[in-house]
């Protein structure tokens, strides 16, 4: 037997928007009907950013991804966020592929939060509004715009030259520069920002509107105003992981939120346990704090597809 190497290019070409938009809600169903296995995601903090190990187990697959995010690498001409992924067999453990999972991270983590709006925002949403346009920015609106059909993509960011990029980057969606009290009045919002305070403030929001709160994933952040996840439909992906370490954890921690509001996980309303949107009116916040069982499903679908193309290279691990 053989270790599968791939690196972000090979990645990156094997993987299709619509195919993992399927795996990822595929994986929430099997863990919510406890079919896989999830420990809590691990932090390690150093002086400049932190690592995360986030080990996870699914139907034929099991694995883990180390990841790493330092906000500052931009002006070292990094990544914010690098991460590699070790996919194993789960009956004997061998090491079947090492593999960049940046582009994984990326793509997983926006499909998740399709997957949340189809379940969460009015079914007629039309316009979008994306607060940080960054490299999650490029891929929320991408996989966003395959289930849903924008005729306007509102972008805000505290850099101009980051929205400017972003809008040259996709030159045929509809996006348009705009004020963040602007950005916020879409049917679909996204916020990825690396806030440690509220950025988006209650007053700005209009009724129905579906909020993916994606920044916060560690503690101490948060991108929302409190007030708004009180009067909200609060749905989270994992709810340890959001209690500690999501958009809730700081409202959680000084007493402005309690972990019983939290109306339902999205694998239970994937799995019809509990009902998504029911009106027009309620504002929906979905926590994401990003899973490894959305790792691991992507990363079998990437092995398997390698595996059939030929695609990386052989190396010898375990003698």
């Amino acid at each position: 037997m053989s270790t599968l190497m791939l690196n972000k290019r090979d990645v990156r070409n094997l993987l299709t928007i619509n195919e993992v938009v399927s795996v990822v809600e595929k994986a929430f169903q099997d863990y919510t009907e406890g079919k896989g296995e999830m420990p809590a995601k691990v932090y390690l903090t150093v002086k400049d950013g932190d690592f995360r190990a986030m080990p996870a187990a699914l139907p034929g697959a099991a694995g883990m991804k180390w990841v790493s995010v330092h906000t500052q690498n931009s002006a070292k001409g990094l990544p914010t966020v690098m991460a590699v992924l070790i996919y194993n067999d789960p009956d004997t453990g061998y090491p079947l592929a090492l593999m960049d999972a940046s582009e994984i991270t990326a793509l997983r983590t926006a499909a998740t939060s399709a997957i949340a709006a189809k379940y969460l925002a009015r079914k007629n949403a039309n316009t979008m509004g994306v607060v940080g346009a960054g490299y999650q920015a490029y891929h929320h609106i991408k996989v966003h715009q395959e289930l849903f059909r924008f005729k306007e993509i509102c972008v805000s960011d505290i850099s101009p030259k980051a929205v400017g990029r972003l809008m040259d980057s996709l030159p045929s969606m509809p996006l348009r520069a705009c004020a963040i009290e602007d950005t916020v009045k879409a049917d679909i919002v996204c916020t990825l920002t690396p806030a440690l305070q509220p950025v988006i403030q209650k007053k700005w929001l209009v009724p129905g509107t579906h909020i993916n709160a994606v920044g916060a994933d560690a503690e101490g952040k948060e991108e929302l105003d409190p007030a708004i996840l009180n009067d909200a439909m609060v749905v989270v992906d994992d709810l340890r992981q959001a209690i500690h370490a999501g958009e809730i954890n700081v409202p959680v921690a000084k007493g402005l939120f309690k972990k019983e509001q939290i109306y339902a996980t999205l694998g239970e309303i994937i799995t019809g346990r509990k009902p998504g949107r029911m009106d027009d009116k309620t504002i929906t916040v979905f926590d994401s704090t990003g899973l490894a069982i959305e790792d691991i499903a992507v990363a079998k679908l990437v092995y398997d597809k390698a595996r059939q193309s030929g695609m990386g290279m052989n190396v010898s691990l375990v003698d």
